[in-house]
């Protein structure tokens, strides 16, 4: 009998464990909002620490750029946003990586002037000493 309590208490145990550190969609749902908001502050510090060092950071017009290309965008005003708006977001969790895929509408300025954006982003997250980073962006207009 108490060899059989010890094998259910050790199972709920090892079960326990394993779901105590599993990532959940609500935690990319948080990392996108502090996204959109780093990015429509111009918060540099946070996007440092957001972005992944290799960032490939791909927009709807066809531009490429690298983690440091895109701040540097945002520092020198040429990228600026004046409100980011996450309408719909849809997360799959990949063990430490995620994917999330949202409905965004974006307005500000950039090297084309005046924009006002309605996009699908995909974004993919990884996690890495415990952190959430954007490793990839794409947005592609809505037509």
């Amino acid at each position: 009998m108490s060899r059989w309590i010890v094998n259910i208490v050790l199972s709920a145990c090892l079960s326990m464990a394993a779901s105590f550190g599993a990532a959940t969609p609500g935690e990319i749902e948080s990392a996108d909002k502090a996204w959109a908001t780093a990015v429509r502050t111009r918060d540099i510090a946070s996007l440092e620490k957001i972005f992944a060092s290799g960032l490939i950071y791909a927009h709807a017009s066809g531009a490429v750029e690298d983690k440091q290309k895109y701040i540097d965008r945002l520092k020198s005003g040429k990228q600026r946003y004046d409100s980011v708006t996450i309408e719909t977001t849809k997360v799959v969790m990949y063990g430490e990586s995620a994917v999330s895929h949202s409905v965004v509408r974006t307005t500000g300025v950039n090297d084309q002037g005046p924009f006002n954006d309605h996009v699908m982003m995909m974004h993919f997250w990884v996690r890495q000493k415990g952190n959430w980073i954007l490793a990839a962006h794409q947005t592609t207009k809505v037509p």
